[in-house]
């Protein structure tokens, strides 16, 4: 029998994973067990998991097909493209900021991640947490009215539009960015496929305006959902050390890295990326230009 041990680390999202070494060949009743974890609680935490590329690897894959990233070589692994880099200093030694306002892996693409492994090798001594919010709560919050507004509705998604992205970034690595990841709609109440619950599915990261409105017509009521998605009794807050690694569920949980660290301290995670369902679609103008 599996010793897998769960505990809840807050009463919305997020459980503490006991009895397991991840470095080793799980049985399938285990992964079962995990997997059956994840998606009751969302966000899983595994300590103490000093795990090499390999076998960070060879777990993740044990969920499910994995992206590779040599589309983003800045943060690709250049022995490794199943991993992705989280650090806040890119190959090239430049400081980075990443993740500093909610969202989603992937939903930007037409392809948004289905989950996501992030495992810790240097955390700053305070500071740099990582919050969790749970987006079926986020959506069983909003009254009846507001849930009929919304459900048939889509939204675009877009890369530049993240605050980093759009500050930090030259014009030039913004129209390449751009190019390689062209804006899409995805649903605003998204249904997990594995669960069949709805989660809404908008993050301030990433979302611009509701099909059919304009930014202006859309930017009060995006602001109401991203304020009411992260009320304190709907996040989890993770504080990291060294050896932890953390999977999400993004099709139902939004995350966000604070930035409540000093420059010279260093963050060094590494990230994989399990590979989700497709959804959402591209806009019809983009949608006839792909086609002539």
């Amino acid at each position: 029998m599996s010793n897998v041990v769960v505990k809840k680390r807050s009463s919305a999202l997020g459980a503490e994973v006991l009895g397991v070494d991840l470095r080793e060949e799980l049985s399938e009743e285990t992964v079962a067990r995990i997997r059956e974890a994840w998606l009751e609680n969302l966000v899983l935490v595994f300590r103490d998991q000093h795990l090499t590329h390999e076998q960070h690897i060879a777990f993740s894959r044990r969920l499910g097909p994995l992206e590779t990233h040599e589309s983003i070589p800045k943060f690709c692994h250049p022995d490794h493209p199943e991993i992705l880099l989280v650090t806040n200093y890119e190959n090239t030694g430049k400081k980075l900021v990443v993740g500093r306002q909610w969202h989603s892996d992937l939903s930007t693409t037409r392809r948004p991640a289905k989950g996501s492994l992030l495992r810790c090798e240097e955390a700053p001594p305070a500071g740099g947490d990582t919050m969790f919010c749970n987006m079926y709560r986020a959506w069983e919050a909003l009254s009846p009215a507001y849930r009929a507004m919304l459900q048939d509705r889509w939204a675009l998604h877009d890369m530049t539009h993240a605050r980093e992205t759009r500050t930090r970034r030259s014009p030039e690595e913004l129209v390449d960015i751009r190019r390689r990841n062209p804006p899409v709609y995805q649903p605003v109440a998204r249904v997990h496929d594995e669960t069949g619950r709805t989660a809404l599915y908008v993050a301030e990261m990433t979302t611009v305006a509701f099909e059919g409105m304009s930014e202006a017509e859309s930017r009060p009521i995006l602001d109401y959902l991203f304020d009411r998605s992260v009320v304190y009794e709907n996040v989890y807050r993770h504080r990291w050390r060294p050896g932890d690694l953390v999977m999400w569920d993004n099709r139902c949980a939004m995350h966000i890295a604070l930035a409540d660290y000093g420059d010279d301290e260093r963050r060094v995670m590494y990230r994989t990326t399990l590979q989700g369902e497709p959804s959402g679609r591209l806009p019809e103008a983009e949608t006839s230009a792909a086609a002539e």
